[in-house]
C-alpha cells in the first residue's frame, strides 16, 4: 500500500505564519490560529443553540474551523489587504485554494476522501454553519489585535479598527454576544482573570 501523507501534511500547519505584512510581538502559525478559531467558533454555535433558538452543530462547525485554513499549507498565508486588494486577485486566490485543497485530499486513501473534500471544498450545504466559521476567524483576528496592542505594538492599531467594524459588520447576535460577555477578558492579566473569577 502507496503511503499517505495527509495528516503530515496537516501537520505542517505549524510552520505557516501568519500576518506576514505586520510587526509582531508574538508571531501566530496556522496551527495555532485554527484551534482558536476551532474554539471560538464552537463557542458561537453553543450560544446560538443557548440564547437564540439555534439548531446549530457545534462540532461540525468545530472541526469545519480546524481545517479552514488548510490550504495554506500549500499557498501559504496571503496577507488580507493583498487577497483583497482586486476582485481579480481574490477570483484567482480562491482558485489556488481549490488546486491545493485537492492536492492535499490526494494525500489520503480514496476511500477517506470524500470525508475530508467535504471538509476542505467548504460544501455549499453547509453554508450557515461556516458563517460561524468566518465570524470565528474574524474574532480571532481581533482578539490577536488586542493582545498586540497590550504589548505595545502600534503597528495594529488600525487592523484592529478595520477588524472590529468587520466584526460587526457581520450582525450575528452570537457575535454580539461574544463580544459583550467574553471579550473584556482578553484586555486582563491572568492575575485580573483569576482575581475576577474569584470574586463572582
Amino acid at each position: 500500500m502507496k503511503k499517505k501523507n495527509f495528516f503530515a501534511m496537516i501537520a505542517r500547519m505549524k510552520y505557516i505564519n501568519r500576518w506576514g505584512l505586520m510587526r509582531n510581538t508574538i508571531k501566530e502559525n496556522i496551527a495555532e490560529h485554527s484551534l482558536d478559531v476551532a474554539l471560538i467558533a464552537h463557542g458561537l454555535a453553543v450560544i446560538s443553540n443557548i440564547y437564540f433558538d439555534g439548531h446549530i452543530d457545534a462540532e461540525r462547525v468545530a472541526v469545519l474551523a480546524m481545517f479552514h485554513d488548510a490550504t495554506e499549507i500549500i499557498t501559504g498565508d496571503m496577507p488580507t489587504p493583498i487577497k483583497y486588494f482586486a476582485p481579480e486577485i481574490k477570483n484567482a486566490y480562491k482558485n489556488v485554494e481549490s488546486v491545493a485543497a485537492k492536492q492535499l485530499i490526494s494525500g489520503l486513501p480514496k476511500e477517506m476522501r470524500y470525508t475530508y473534500e467535504d471538509i476542505l471544498t467548504a460544501n455549499p450545504e453547509e453554508k450557515k454553519l461556516w458563517t460561524f466559521v468566518k465570524a470565528a476567524d474574524k474574532l480571532s483576528a481581533y482578539i490577536k489585535c488586542i493582545e498586540e496592542m497590550r504589548m505595545g505594538n502600534t503597528d495594529f492599531e488600525q487592523a484592529k479598527i478595520s477588524t472590529f467594524d468587520a466584526v460587526k459588520a457581520m450582525n450575528m447576535p452570537e457575535v454580539d454576544y461574544f463580544l459583550d460577555n467574553f471579550m473584556d477578558s482578553y484586555s486582563l492579566t491572568i492575575d485580573e482573570v483569576t482575581k475576577s473569577k474569584n470574586e463572582e
